[in-house]
């Protein structure tokens, strides 16, 4: 696949993965039923009505490729060859074939209702029911559903067609799991009114900024400020108009990066929960550790990441041709395309972080709107003092290191999302001290490279260090020198500077697996967890937390671990930490539907799925970490928080819940 092509893909799997938990039953509603069209014989027919403006893919054409990336319907009947014969292949009807301009393939689907019929032969005169699933993508013009399965148990009855079972039949079971979701708590009204949490939006929003400083450092950028000021500058028939016309272009830089945050938003109004199975999504990490790879790679000069050099060409053409104004707005897209393969990567950092520290749309916004700001600012400001101009430094080798530097930075951070993964998955794979080795070794050679040991391609031959390469080199020698107390089995292991990065302190390589963190008694069931408050006539520390929360990590590594604080909730407290981000499936038995005031439903099927939704419904919060006091009775002690780092703050806040109880 060529690198060029590489978006495109991009594209299709986050639409579908940052989607995922967004229920299609809205969109698309499947039935089965069996007609019998012989002494042994039947057509099972699959039915599925779409709402307007989505549709279903064909199933896989024998010529199409493997590198498509659209997932086609499939079929599968468990039953086949056992307890009857499938009689040839599933057959469809003739769809709609077309060249998709966004997946650059030609697609066949259908819109509207389609049928899909399989005709099997019986062995067995006493089979009743048929078991049949089918796998299946839905889209509209903007986006992609993540792929799902539908299941089906179809009666076989004679010659009247009758319809499946239906999946989404709200059982008794349902509601009596529905409603033990549900806590009669007590004083909710007086605390959670009042339970806005500080999400940390100028933190982010300088985070931003800081990336977007960053971004002006490399050769894709820098060359462009003095060529684009000057053009204001010279071309305007008054240095006011220059100014207002750079000006212009500034804010346009500011609200293109601004409106690339308005899809997380749609997000997060269709499902509270969205953004937080984005971000603990197994296969979207693992899809964010292989486009960092690729990204750190291009930094470092084996190959380029554009868009399609069709679209820069685009934007300019249409800049030059309608001028003034949108033009201007035309102009700064255009800077937005061209300099994707340096800005890319670090708004994908940028993006990354966002979601995996629970910020939710906003924050997400607020890290877009300070990156275009710093993006935008040397253009205004050089035109109001064009004279500064000559102060800048000439571009040449040194932006390339620059951009080297970063695709380390990169390299580290990949292995924050496979980290993400690991954890959520329970793989075992990168303990914190496979994790920290890693960083060492990506440190180890981002030193020897500042020092000249290690050239890449797009490197110049180094004459004499600048003083800028040693001192950086010298704090990266400093850095791996931090780091390597991590290794160990010491209380220095703590690295308390990069909390939240590496795995936590529990999922080590000299600790048993489920160890308790910082030896506190920690319930990771609800039930249990009240029943030990009431045995014990202690009230509870509800810890809504997660295995890929960076935050979550901080506060216990940092606050939990203060002596005064880990006293009081190894002594007084029933502590049941619910980990939203759960991935492991639930037993067969304890799987249901969660009945929403709505009427609609929510499949409950892993350990995740069941705290997230308990969080939401009670607490009417979405974010980790997010801490409640409650007495057994249920009531609340006082008003919950989230991320704490003041430990001070933490632990009035403990005393005050423990004096009202």
């Amino acid at each position: 696949m060529k690198v060029t092509n590489f978006l495109n893909c991009i594209y299709v799997l986050i639409s579908m993965l940052t989607l995922v938990g967004y229920g299609q039953q809205e969109e698309i509603q499947w039935s089965a039923q069996a007609k019998q069209t012989g002494d042994q014989t039947y057509d099972l027919v699959f039915t599925a009505e779409l709402q307007s403006g989505w549709h279903i893919y064909a199933q896989r054409d024998e010529d199409a490729t493997e590198e498509s990336i659209v997932i086609p319907t499939t079929f599968s009947f468990p039953g086949a060859e056992k307890q009857y014969a499938l009689m040839g292949s599933t057959q469809q009807p003739q769809g709609i074939t077309k060249l998709d301009e966004v997946l650059g393939e030609t697609v066949t689907y259908f819109e509207n209702t389609v049928a899909f019929v399989q005709s099997i032969r019986i062995s067995d005169r006493t089979l009743e029911t048929i078991d049949a699933s089918v796998e299946f993508m839905i889209c509209n013009d903007t986006q992609c559903l993540p792929p799902d399965v539908e299941e089906f148990n179809i009666q076989l009855s004679g010659t009247v067609p009758v319809a499946t079972t239906p999946t989404q039949t709200v059982s008794e079971f349902d509601k009596r799991k529905t409603e033990a979701l549900r806590l009669p708590l007590k004083g909710q009204e007086q605390y959670l009114e009042e339970s806005v949490e500080d999400k940390g939006y100028f933190s982010i929003f300088f985070l931003g900024f800081l990336g977007g400083l960053i971004a002006l450092l490399t050769p894709c950028v820098f060359p462009l400020i003095p060529l684009t000021v000057s053009f204001f500058t010279k071309s305007s028939q008054s240095r006011s108009k220059g100014v207002f016309n750079a000006t212009f272009y500034g804010i346009c830089i500011v609200l293109i990066y601004g409106l690339l945050s308005l899809p997380f938003h749609l997000l997060d109004s269709v499902d509270p929960e969205v953004l937080n199975t984005i971000s603990t999504n197994t296969f979207l990490n693992l899809l964010f550790f292989l486009i960092f790879i690729i990204f750190s790679f291009s930094f470092f000069g084996f190959y380029e990441i554009t868009l399609p050099s069709s679209w820069g060409a685009a934007m300019d053409s249409n800049a030059n041709r309608i001028g003034g104004l949108i033009g201007i707005f035309f102009m700064a897209l255009t800077l937005a395309l061209v300099s994707f393969s340096c800005t890319g990567p670090i708004l994908g950092s940028l993006l990354g972080g966002s979601l995996s520290s629970d910020g939710g749309a906003l924050q997400i916004t607020y890290g877009m709107v300070g990156f275009g700001l710093a993006l935008a600012l040397p253009f205004t400001v050089f035109a109001l003092f064009p004279n500064w101009l000559s102060s800048l430094p000439k571009s040449g080798g040194w932006l390339t290191s620059v951009k080297v530097v970063l695709g380390f930075i990169e390299l580290a951070f990949a292995f924050k999302f496979l980290s993400n993964a690991d954890l959520v998955e329970h793989w075992g794979l990168l303990s914190r001290e496979v994790f920290i080795g890693i960083w060492i070794v990506i440190s180890i050679a981002l030193t020897l490279y500042l020092f000249g040991k290690i050239r890449f391609p797009h490197d110049s031959p180094i004459q004499k260090l600048s003083l800028g390469r040693k001192a950086l080199g010298v704090l990266s020698l400093l850095f791996t020198l931090y780091l390597i107390p991590g290794l160990s089995n010491t209380a220095y292991a703590n690295l308390k500077l990069l909390s939240g990065f590496p795995p936590p302190l529990s999922y080590s390589l000299y600790k048993e697996k489920d160890e308790p963190t910082l030896g506190l008694p920690i319930y990771k069931d609800w039930n249990t967890g009240v029943d030990a408050a009431k045995r014990e006539q202690k009230p509870i520390l509800i810890d809504f937390t997660g295995w890929a929360c960076v935050n979550c990590r901080k506060m216990e590594e940092q606050v939990w671990s203060q002596p005064r604080i880990q006293e009081v909730l190894k002594n007084e407290f029933i502590i049941i930490s619910l980990y939203v981000d759960d991935r492991r499936t639930l037993p067969k038995e304890d799987q249901f539907l969660f009945i929403k005031p709505s009427g609609k439903v929510k499949k409950i099927k892993t350990i995740g799925n069941q705290w997230a939704t308990f969080q939401t419904v009670n607490f009417e919060n979405n974010s980790q970490p997010y801490y409640v006091m409650v007495d057994p009775a249920y009531r609340l002690l006082e008003k919950p928080i989230g991320y704490t780092p003041d430990a001070t703050q933490f632990y009035n806040w403990l005393q005050s819940g423990l004096s009202r109880y």
